[in-house]
């Protein structure tokens, strides 16, 4: 049995369906069984990483566990889950991270995932990080302004990101999950090409069969935008650093780790952009 937390997620749905391809038994942790929406072929348990009295229930009987956990508190939840899986018996445990983590990180998501990866760590259980880059999938935060106003406002400049496919993301973690070999390693995960937000435009006007515009925007233009879509501040100041990283160049940088540890190459933006056209219509 594979426990799945985070399993209504864009990686979290992912990882449920390919472990369901290959056959294995999966239960999917959520806040609200009756919403999850998960193949019926899913267990689906009641619990919450921040209430570590609903984990023990969680983790009985599970062999292996992905861990995914968000907000700067992420630390202190994958800690007692994995603390419960252990007394529980586990073996192995994957947890969802972030490119940059394990690097010393001062600002930024990063250091979240710095102090979970040490949680994990100290947990005594046998782990792997899958260290994920910038999501395709962040690309539907343009579905309003590309509907109204067939634009798409950036603070990224002219910097170039290898987005990955969540699909590719979780076909990691799956791995990990269900083949031996893994234990102890942590795994960047990129996609195959580094793209700008222009490029990205273009795939997605392509897609669209309709003319788009970029406009580049300032740090304190993408606060507000940010505040007005009511993000938590916390998560504000969290992602702003990483718009200067890409501006700086320093986010290019592409991995082969998707295609070494899967046997395949990762997914382009441009199959991300033709199966989410009807997103952006």
């Amino acid at each position: 049995m594979i426990l799945v937390t985070g399993a209504t997620g864009t990686v979290g749905r992912e990882v449920v369906a390919q472990l369901l391809a290959e056959g294995h038994a999966v239960r999917a942790l959520t806040r609200r069984p009756a919403t999850a929406r998960l193949d019926a072929r899913v267990e689906v348990v009641e619990g919450d990483l921040t209430r570590p009295e609903t984990l023990p229930r969680a983790v009985a009987g599970v062999e292996r566990v992905f861990s995914l956990a968000l907000g700067p508190d992420l630390a202190s939840q994958e800690a007692s889950l994995a603390r419960a899986a252990r007394q529980a018996g586990a073996r192995h445990i994957v947890k969802l991270s972030v490119l940059g983590a394990g690097l010393g990180a001062t600002e930024g998501v990063a250091v979240w995932h710095d102090a979970g990866e040490r949680a994990v760590r100290e947990s005594g259980l046998a782990f792997t990080f899958v260290r994920p880059g910038a999501f395709m999938s962040n690309a539907l935060f343009w579905r309003d302004s590309i509907r109204r106003e067939g634009k798409v406002y950036s603070n990224f400049g002219n910097g170039r990101v290898p987005f990955v496919h969540p699909r590719d993301i979780a076909a990691v973690a799956v791995c990990a999950l269900s083949m031996p070999g893994h234990e102890g390693k942590a795994w960047p995960a990129t996609g195959p090409e580094a793209l700008g937000v222009g490029d990205q435009v273009r795939i997605i006007a392509a897609a669209l069969g309709r003319r788009l515009e970029y406009v580049p925007i300032t740090d304190d233009a993408a606060r507000e935008g940010m505040q007005a879509a009511a993000m938590p501040p916390y998560l504000i100041e969290a992602l702003l650093p990483f718009a200067a990283t890409v501006r700086s160049g320093r986010a290019a940088k592409i991995f082969p780790t998707v295609e070494e540890v899967t046997g395949r190459p990762p997914l382009t933006f441009e199959q991300w952009a033709r199966e989410n056209v009807a997103a952006f219509r």
